[in-house]
């Protein structure tokens, strides 16, 4: 019963499942919040621009924990690609 308690259901709406393409992130910091706008490098474009394609309001302890979630992430797929590379 307690295992069933902690899973949490994601849903999206369509427009949400397909994603969107960041190649750059830009971080705000305030007194409350921090304000993440993800966007990408508009190319041939001068000066360089970036077009940002969604912005995302967290609080602090919401911020934290995408860290450490971000963090263990990069760190299995650098493990992945060394053991892959090992394998070769």
């Amino acid at each position: 019963m307690e295992e069933e308690s902690k899973k949490i259901q994601v849903k999206f709406d369509q427009a949400q499942e397909i994603g969107v393409y960041s190649n750059a992130v830009s971080v705000h910091v305030n007194k409350n919040e921090m304000v993440f706008d993800f966007g990408y490098i508009l190319p041939n474009i001068k000066p360089t621009t970036i077009k940002v394609a969604s912005r995302v309001n967290l609080s602090h302890e919401t911020a934290e924990s995408f860290l450490k979630i971000l963090s263990n992430a990069v760190l299995d797929l650098k493990n992945k690609k060394k053991l892959s590379n090992e394998e070769k």
